[in-house]
């Protein structure tokens, strides 16, 4: 019913634009064609910006830090339509990563820029900041901690230009902007407008993953093991998997409608249902029981293995966006206002279960002091179950306002509201612990955010006796206010059913009585047989301890100074004060300037400090999963880090990430048409704000002595039902260097049309400067770390080294083309086990981490614009059908011992590849211009 309702909504939309393409024509050329109007030309030095600066008059060509300004064209341009793959494809330093099997990071993609965290770079909506998600990145993905702006609710179509600021901000814009700032402009034509549908699907060979036919056999007809790696059955093989998949349908229409004589409201809508793909292996382990020793169960013959989904999820996307402003008679002022709408259903999947596993068992056949084996084994489901997660996330936002000028001055007032919500459903699961009673569907539980914003920018130019350009001062204020919630799931989906029971210390009588198992040496009275997990699998439901709903505000003013003292030298000087209610005060400045002593050529450069306030989601993000440790129901618990159990490992209140910016760069037009940019950045970050270890009993890589100290300490300090726990800490400081490179060549070729040429590079580099061991309580626990080697090579490795694009892009005739091929640098994925030779070092690497090596990805397309304002389009993304290197699985080598991790067999490919793992994919758009 709502794909129906949203498809209805869109259609109407795409209905009114047609029906109102006469009327609201465009230009036409000669031709007849429809001109595009001046926001959707290619940008060139020339193009005003207005990020980095709030002059009037500044230009690409003579700002003085780098800016990157892509135009809708090449927004359009792409066979993507998610905001986030389009920028991946054309800004180098972007990197946007696309995990699987990662709870609700499967449905919300996390981000980067220059290398740091998703929420360490501001996005901006005509100026105005955007407001993040609800959804806290806590899962092992890059952006590990985060909670980012979701770039894929903004339609393409919606988009004049986005503006990709690769400076410190912070001074200018306030928190967040450490790596940068994004701002999208959203279109302002009064007429015509664009309608397009777009149709593609995956056409690829899954390279180095088998096509499993069959299982080999033996003279009895039974499967036979893998003597290499007895973990697996051997298979019968043809060739590597083949998959037509991920269908991807994308409607979308634009359409600017006069207001009044010279106002406007410009609509967006877009619909895009997009079906999953999957890139697993054949999962090549018994899924059932034997029947005795090796006499397997027939069913394993038939049993279908490609039962994981690893990759994109099915997701149904419905989004709108106004843009609108109004002049107020003759006073020269404007009312103004924008916003969105936006809805996303998911249905991602977790690992699967099989038939064979604690998961699927049903402990109510045993009797308690029954010891759980093969030969009792009765299964909840007969061939096991995948766990599916139905996220469901809303997101609306409204800016209203007014600017004009009073007298000499130019003012801009405004209030703005932006809400995002995630909720879970977990499918086709169920809660072991209740047995045959458990819910199949559980409502898992939500999170909310919500931001509210005051604006007040006044600005003015003064005529400076001898200089070059006036002086140019701005000045505002902002209050801001945050809310962030978290919704428990139902009882179900967390809760600790009748099918365990935890040990007791007891007689040996009363033991008997409830069917236990004595031990008479410890009194300890055990139940083997009442030994079920509990949670909803897939994704344990948020309890109800979890329930939160805080908020807080903050106030900053700010000032600005630009000027040019004298022909060829533009400079920049701003500082801000911010206030939060929270952690106090923050100060923050910047300088920029760029000179140009032989016109055509110009050193530019800047110097900033600025900071990243702790997001509510990192100070009281909570949620508790039970697990089961030597028969013992234990919790582990992600710690907001004021609670008592936090307080008792040593937890702090947050403080702002503080950061030093500097940057240096040439730029060069040697000739007419063609520019050269070289920029070169630091980026160093004190006090940046990370997720520890799980410390405690069940943290993973924790020695015994870690695993004791850390419980006796939470069970003194009175609670004994928290056993393992984690918290956001001020654990690192970093310094990241890199360098941008950009050349770009405009040029005609008389019949054979015009054409622009791009060559840009990004290295960059991050080192972890110290790791903040401030262990308080923990500081008598030998062998204790709070933030790990994992963990650590995910900051340094996690991300490609350098990124290179060229592209070229065309115009011949009615014909238009686009080439471009990326190299993505090499990646580090790490696994869990320890460096062999030095296993306590947190910079060696393991025998389990991945090595991606550098890979080149071509996108090409080819267009035609037909009469009457219809273009069509065919294209590929990937088209030699690359993949990342495929992850070692079976035997490790014999220097090493031992096997790679079991699921690498089946999950073939890491989540850290810069480009995904999906393959070749075709496409094909038709749109209309009017």
């Amino acid at each position: 019913m709502r794909r129906f309702t949203r498809l209805a909504l869109l259609t109407g939309l795409s209905s009114i634009a047609v029906a109102a393409s006469p009327a609201l024509a465009q230009n036409a050329n000669t031709a007849g064609q429809a001109v595009a109007p001046v926001e959707e030309q290619v940008a060139d030095a020339d193009t005003i910006i207005v990020t980095g600066t709030r002059r009037t008059d500044r230009t690409v060509a003579d700002s003085p830090v780098p800016i990157d300004v892509l135009g809708s064209d090449a927004i359009t341009n792409t066979g993507q339509t998610e905001t986030n793959r389009i920028l991946n494809q054309l800004v180098p330093s972007f990197n946007f990563p696309q995990p699987s099997i990662a709870d609700g990071s499967d449905a919300l993609r996390p981000a980067t820029l220059r290398g740091l965290s998703p929420d360490q770079t501001l996005v901006l909506i005509n100026g105005k900041r955007r407001h993040v998600s609800a959804l806290l990145n806590i899962n092992g993905t890059v952006g590990r901690g985060s909670a980012a702006v979701d770039m894929n609710l903004i339609p393409g179509l919606a988009i004049s230009r986005i503006e990709v600021l690769r400076d410190g901000a912070a001074a200018q814009y306030g928190s967040d902007a450490i790596a940068g700032v994004i701002n999208v402009q959203l279109k302002t034509a009064r007429e015509g407008g664009r309608a397009s549908a777009t149709v593609g699907r995956y056409h690829t060979t899954v390279d180095n993953v088998a096509n499993v036919t069959g299982l080999q056999t033996n003279a009895a007809g039974q499967p036979v093991l893998n003597p290499t790696d007895p973990r697996y059955f051997l298979p019968v093989v043809d060739g590597d998997r083949r998959a037509r998949d991920g269908q991807t349908i994308t409607l979308g229409a634009n359409i600017g409608v006069p207001l009044g004589a010279r106002g406007f409201i410009n609509f967006t809508g877009e619909y895009r249902d997009r079906n999953r793909t999957t890139r697993a292996g054949f999962d090549l382990r018994p899924n059932y029981v034997p029947n005795t020793g090796t006499v397997f169960d027939a069913r394993e013959l038939s049993f279908d293995r490609l039962q994981f989904r690893f990759g994109d999820p099915d997701t149904e996307d419905f989004n709108v966006f106004v843009n609108s402003g109004l002049e107020l008679g003759e006073s020269g002022w404007e009312l103004y206002a924008f916003g969105s709408y936006g809805v996303r259903d998911a249905l991602s999947a977790a690992n699967y279960r099989q038939a064979n596993a604690a998961a699927n068992r049903n402990f109510g056949a045993l009797a308690p002091n029954q010891a759980p084996n093969n030969a009792n084994f009765v299964p909840l489901t007969p061939d096991g179950f995948l766990p599916l997660i139905d996220t469901e996330l809303k997101d609306y936002s409204l800016v209203g306002g007014v600017r004009g000028e009073f007298g000499e001055w130019n003012a801009d007032f405004s209030v703005g509201r932006g809400h995002n919500s995630f909720d879970y459903v977990v499918k086709n699961t169920l809660n072991t612990s209740f047995g045959t009673g458990s819910q199949r569907v559980f409502d898992a539980g939500g999170l909310k955010y919500g931001q509210t914003m005051v604006n007040a920018d006044v600005s003015r130019q003064f005529p400076l006796g001898g200089f070059a350009k006036p002086l140019s001062i701005a000045f505002g204020g902002e209050y801001r206010r945050e809310e962030f919630a978290i919704r428990p799931g139902d009882l179900q989906s967390y809760a600790i059913g009748p099918l365990f029971r935890p040990a007791v210390t007891t007689t040996a009588a009363n033991c008997a009585a409830q069917q236990g198992v004595f031990n008479a040496t410890t009194g300890l009275c055990t139940f083997p047989g009442r030994a079920a997990g509990a949670g909803s699998q897939g994704f344990p439901g948020i309890p109800a301890n979890s329930a939160t709903d805080v908020n807080r505000h903050s106030y900053a003013a700010y000032v600005e100074f630009d000027t040019d003292p004298f022909e060829g030298l533009t400079t920049t000087l701003a500082g801000r004060y911010e206030h939060f209610s929270d952690f106090g005060d923050t100060l923050n400045g910047k300088f920029a300037a760029r000179f140009e002593p032989v016109p055509g050529y110009a050193i530019r450069g800047s110097i900033s400090n600025g900071f990243r306030a702790p997001s509510l989601h990192q100070q009281f993000f909570s949620t508790t999963s039970t697990n089961f440790i030597n028969g013992v129901p234990v919790d582990i618990a992600t710690l907001p880090v004021s609670s008592p159990a936090a307080r008792a490992l040593g937890a702090k209140d947050l403080e702002p990430e503080k950061s030093l910016n500097m940057s240096l760069g040439v730029t060069a037009n040697p000739m007419q048409g063609l520019t050269l940019t070289a920029d070169a950045y630091q980026i160093k970050i004190d006090d940046r704000i990370v997720l520890t270890e799980t410390l405690g009993n069940g943290g993973t890589g924790n020695t015994a002595a870690v695993q004791a100290a850390v419980t006796s300490l939470l069970a003194k300090s009175g609670f004994p039902q928290v056993a393992a726990g984690r918290f956001f800490i001020n654990g690192l400081d970093t310094t990241t260097r890199g360098i941008d490179l950009v050349a770009t060549y405009r040029f005609a070729l008389g019949d054979f049309g015009r054409w622009s040429l791009t060559a840009a590079y990004n290295y960059n580099k991050t080192r972890i400067d110290r790791r903040i061991q401030e262990l308080g309580p923990l500081l008598q626990i030998p062998g204790i770390v709070l933030f790990g080697r994992v963990e650590g090579l995910r900051f340094t490795e996690g991300q490609p080294r350098d990124k290179i694009v060229f592209s070229a892009d065309g115009d011949v005739g009615i014909f238009g083309f686009t080439a471009r091929t990326t190299r993505y640098g090499n990646v580090v994925s790490p696994g869990a086990a320890n460096p062999i030779a030095n296993p306590t070092s947190l910079t060696e690497f393991g025998p389990d981490d991945i090595f991606l090596g550098k890979k080149w990805i071509t996108d090409v397309e080819a267009r035609a614009k037909l009469a009457g304002g219809i273009e069509v389009a065919l294209g590929a993304n990937n088209v030699f059908d690359v993949y990342p290197d495929r992850s070692p699985f079976g035997a490790r080598p014999a220097s090493v011992g031992g096997f790679y991790p079991a699921n690498q067999q089946y999950i073939p490919f890491s989540i850290f590849s810069p480009f995904g793992f999906n393959g070749r994919y075709v496409y094909g758009r038709v749109a209309m211009a009017f």
